[in-house]
């Protein structure tokens, strides 16, 4: 009867944790990854938020967004403003889950990846930056910033 509790308990705490984020399986084909993270739908309202939310992708450190009065937005990665111009959502996708794959000196960090990164912190280790439904909001987002 005892293990049966503290297996019931074990369950229980588990059930409770938070689940770690994984990354989602994707497919490079040249310059893109066409397919969608889990087949999932973005939204760009969702978007815009990770891109401004300073806390976790902090995209502003290094980028510009045009319609907006933040403050302290970086110059060293180019401007948001026409990405959906520039770039086809595929292409806008595979920048965010690792630019290194496009450019491998890219100073821009990979965002769905969690092999081969340096000094992550324990809390963070094997948890992707964006989830697979961060990274197809902001592929919503951006696409659709046109010039």
């Amino acid at each position: 009867m005892r293990g049966t509790h503290a297996g019931l308990a074990l369950v229980a705490l588990l059930a409770a944790a938070p689940v770690a984020s994984r990354v989602a399986p994707f497919v490079v084909q040249e310059d893109a990854i066409v397919a969608p993270l889990d087949s999932l739908t973005g939204d760009p309202t969702r978007g815009e938020a990770v891109v401004r939310n300073r806390e976790t992708a902090n995209c502003l450190i290094c980028h510009t967004i045009p319609g907006t009065t933040e403050q302290f937005m970086g110059d060293i990665g180019p401007p948001l403003a026409g990405a959906g111009s520039r770039l086809v959502p595929g292409q806008i996708r595979l920048r965010l889950v690792d630019p290194t794959l496009v450019n491998p000196d890219a100073i821009m960090p990979p965002y769905h990846r969690t092999e081969g990164l340096l000094r992550v912190d324990a809390r963070y280790r094997g948890q992707p930056v964006l989830t697979a439904q961060e990274v197809e909001d902001v592929v919503a987002y951006l696409s659709g910033l046109k010039e």
